[in-house]
């Protein structure tokens, strides 16, 4: 279903999301802050919208549903680089070039209740002040403190700002952390690029690659939450399914300490939390796939046979 499209919010999203630097738009700043989260919808009507992301996830109100679980293909694979990370003034975003076409398929995703394939767009986090806040969505009364989002467009549409026009633009999937004791492994290699983009606007090109299930060590993923939703930033386009992954990540005090370092540019006011609001659910449905023994199996079994079919062919 078409939504909307204009040029302009197009740009702001892109600028917003993927930390992709345009100098018309560049200067587009936004607040958290309860008062000035409420001002959003003034300058983008979708904010004010029936379908709006965050939400408050609980199991009890999600819909168990036979689905099949989200394979993502090209996960296990070097990205192509260089990978910009970069300090937007809202959050961390690692923008990730194309992967060359005679090198193989950029990483996609498919499966759940989408309908078609969702090519990597990027990624990046939402964090808080203290350890308990920070995340977007709330998980069974838990806000963790950190909440990473990788972000996928609709293969139909040709750009991020086509899709935003689109129902089914973009998919989101989303992992919570939890605060421990010992450095994540897992996020580490990120974390030493942080000094080089504590001010805001700065960026940097990592001198490394990595892959997408790196990030994701040993987690479960054959069970999952769905909805749909919107972008959690103005100009908060209705456009998004959202995938959200229960079983957490870790990270540790010095590590969410790191995020907390950063600068936002505005009056030196450190980048925490920089999470909205929890939206009203409305009518929508929360779908959770069921998850059984049986079908955990034949997951594991598909994700080594598509791990071998596309490890090679990349």
């Amino acid at each position: 279903m078409k939504l909307y499209s204009t040029a302009v919010e197009a740009v702001i999203a892109a600028v917003l999301i993927f930390g992709v630097h345009n100098a018309s738009v560049s200067g587009h700043r936004f607040g958290y802050s309860k008062p000035e989260q409420r001002r959003w919808s003034k300058s983008h009507e979708s904010c004010a919208g029936k379908h709006q992301s965050p939400i408050a996830v609980t199991s009890s109100r999600a819909i168990p549903l036979n689905m099949p679980a989200i394979e993502m293909v090209g996960y296990n694979n070097l990205l192509p680089g260089p990978i910009k990370l970069h300090n937007n003034g809202h959050s961390v975003s690692l923008a990730i070039p194309k992967t060359d076409p005679s090198k193989g398929k950029h990483p996609y995703v498919f499966g759940g209740k989408l309908e078609n394939e969702y090519e990597l767009e990027g990624l990046h986090f939402h964090w808080g002040d203290k350890n308990n806040r920070g995340a977007e969505h709330v998980m069974n009364d838990i806000r963790y403190p950190l909440e990473m989002h990788i972000i996928h467009r609709n293969k139909k549409y040709k750009s991020v700002g086509e899709a935003l026009g689109y129902s089914d633009g973009l998919t989101v999937l989303g992992f919570f952390y939890q605060v421990t004791e010992h450095d994540s492994h897992e996020i580490a290699s990120l974390m030493r690029t942080f000094p080089m983009i504590e001010e805001f606007d700065q960026q940097v090109h990592l001198n490394h690659t990595f892959t997408l299930n790196s990030l994701l060590g040993n987690l479960d993923m054959t069970r999952f939450y769905t909805y749909k939703g919107s972008l959690t930033t103005p100009p908060c386009s209705e456009a998004v399914t959202w995938i959200l992954f229960p079983e957490v990540l870790d990270i540790s005090i010095t590590q969410i300490r790191r995020f907390r370092m950063l600068d936002t540019g505005l009056h030196g006011s450190p980048m925490v939390d920089n999470f909205r609001a929890l939206q009203p659910l409305g009518n929508r449905r929360i779908f959770v796939r069921k998850v059984n023994a049986r079908n955990t199996a034949l997951d594991s079994l598909r994700s080594e046979i598509d791990h071998t079919k596309w490890d090679w062919v990349y």
